[in-house]
């Protein structure tokens, strides 16, 4: 990757601790599995906490790198000039969806924090489970706030040149 790429190094890195986390917790259930009949109880807790995590870490890393699932159709019919609008569309309605996301989720994790609630597997308190919820979708709205500035900002460069 150039300098001057976009990126989000720590959300890569969480993204790939947790993947290999997963990895290293199911081969390892798999092997004692297959060698002792038994399992470890922990592998399936863990293992959804995991993903979790992953998927939210990579979606901020697909949020700076524009690389998100999108229909361009639209922007590749708006003048230059009003694409910048249309991200700014794109932007709030991610962020309002991400915000609600982050006040219920944090919400959710006060609740479970002052009830004491434990994960039915482990007994683990399951407020350190859904902390990472509000914390990463945090990471993602500021991961498209990036985004979209630098959006709009390549757009208003190239809107004084020549619109072919």
């Amino acid at each position: 990757m150039s300098k001057s790429a976009p990126d989000a190094r720590p959300e890569r890195w969480l993204a790939a601790l947790a993947l290999l986390a997963v990895c290293v917790i199911s081969l390892g259930n798999v092997v004692v599995r297959y060698t002792t009949a038994a399992s470890f109880a922990f592998t399936e807790e863990f293992s959804v906490f995991l993903l979790v995590v992953l998927t939210f870490a990579g979606a901020a890393v697909a949020a700076r790198r524009h690389v998100h699932i999108r229909i361009e159709l639209v922007e590749e019919w708006l003048p230059v000039r009003l694409r910048p609008v249309l991200y700014l569309l794109q932007w709030a309605a991610s962020v309002l969806l991400l915000g609600l996301v982050v006040w219920y989720g944090a919400l959710l994790t006060w609740e479970e924090y002052s009830w004491e609630s434990l994960s039915p597997g482990l007994g683990y308190p399951t407020w350190i489970y859904l902390i990472w919820l509000p914390l990463l979708c945090l990471a993602i709205i500021w991961r498209l706030t990036q985004s979209m500035m630098e959006r709009c900002r390549t757009c208003l460069q190239a809107g004084g040149a020549h619109e072919s």
